[in-house]
């Protein structure tokens, strides 16, 4: 926790923490909060020089949408501080109480932390995509159709509502600190900014094979066919090459970013909720309970048929609309 412990020691020397209790004084700054105020200079700067190397290309940089997109970030962090503690915390607490092992904190344990919270970042990940209730908080990610540091920026307010923490839960229960799964968790958010860059082209093989890049990262926010679903790793990109969800880039076919819905408003509320208005007004077609309800977990694509014969209820699939 040393490095926990130098960060603190930045933000009481700098005057920080004296700001952050004065402006929000009921709010507790855990350790992966302390870890995101300190690297938010660092992600302003990084995205002021990428703005200088690309600000003259449209297709690669939009002023407005970049400033828009921190302020999606902005709610995402605010609801983050507001509300995690009240709703994901005592999950958490409940099942390192019940823990199966009594793990201490060393080099071992920390490599098995970061390996756990990146195994089940994948398969959160690959949740986000594939069942709708969690692609409509995550669908904001995708929206753009540039792809540079602000897009990083881009989540949705709405994320500690959906429960997309219950991924890591497990991890907990298996006797892994919650404080250390929140460390690892939001150094794998500050690694993943990097990743939303153009102007990085491929790295060496080594680098490629192991590790989620520029590269592989540009795959997954592709919309084009050979792209979508693809390449849902944070850190490393081995969970996608060993379930087979791993597509290289491909130079003769450059990522086309966006979704196949683009959403025709840049109001931060409805670029939040657009999703959510969609799955809601299908689950409310006829058809009986059951029916309605499978929209939650199908993934964005399946519709119900628009007629059946009686007893029937199978899912359909229209590619027409399928989604990253």
């Amino acid at each position: 926790m040393a490095l926990i412990d130098m960060m603190q020691a930045v933000l009481e020397n700098s005057g920080l923490l004296a700001l952050w209790q004065t402006v929000a004084p009921w709010l507790a700054l855990d350790e992966r909060q302390l870890i995101f105020v300190v690297a938010t200079p660092i992600f302003v700067g990084v995205t002021l020089w990428e703005y200088l190397k690309i600000r003259h290309d449209p297709a690669l940089m939009d002023t407005r949408e970049a400033v828009r997109n921190f302020a999606l970030g902005a709610g995402y962090q605010t609801t983050e501080l507001l509300f995690a503690g009240i709703i994901a915390f005592p999950a958490y607490a409940l099942c390192y109480h019940f823990r199966l092992f009594d793990l201490e904190l060393n080099w071992l344990t920390a490599f098995l932390t970061f390996l756990g919270v990146d195994f089940c970042f994948y398969w959160m990940h690959r949740a986000s995509h594939r069942m709708r209730w969690f692609w409509a908080a995550h669908v904001v990610h995708h929206s753009s159709e540039r792809m540079n540091f602000s897009t990083a920026m881009r989540q949705n307010a709405t994320n500690i509502f959906n429960g997309m923490w219950m991924f890591y839960l497990p991890l907990a229960l298996i006797g892994f600190n919650p404080v250390w799964i929140g460390v690892a968790y939001a150094f794998s958010l500050v690694y993943q900014f990097f990743i939303h860059t153009t102007l990085v082209g491929r790295l060496p093989r080594w680098i490629e094979t192991v590790f989620n890049t520029p590269s592989h990262h540009r795959v997954h926010h592709g919309r084009n066919p050979g792209y979508i679903d693809r390449n849902y790793g944070g850190t490393l990109i081995l969970w996608d090459r060993l379930f087979g969800t791993f597509v290289d880039e491909d130079a003769k076919d450059p990522p086309e970013y966006g979704i196949t819905r683009p959403v025709a408003s840049n109001n931060l509320i409805v670029l939040w909720t657009h999703e959510y208005v969609d799955l809601f007004r299908d689950m409310q077609q006829p058809g009986g309970l059951l029916s309605r309800l499978r929209h939650l977990w199908k993934p964005p694509e399946w519709q119900r048929p628009a007629a059946k014969e009686p007893g029937q209820d199978h899912a359909q699939t229209d590619p027409a609309t399928d989604q990253p």
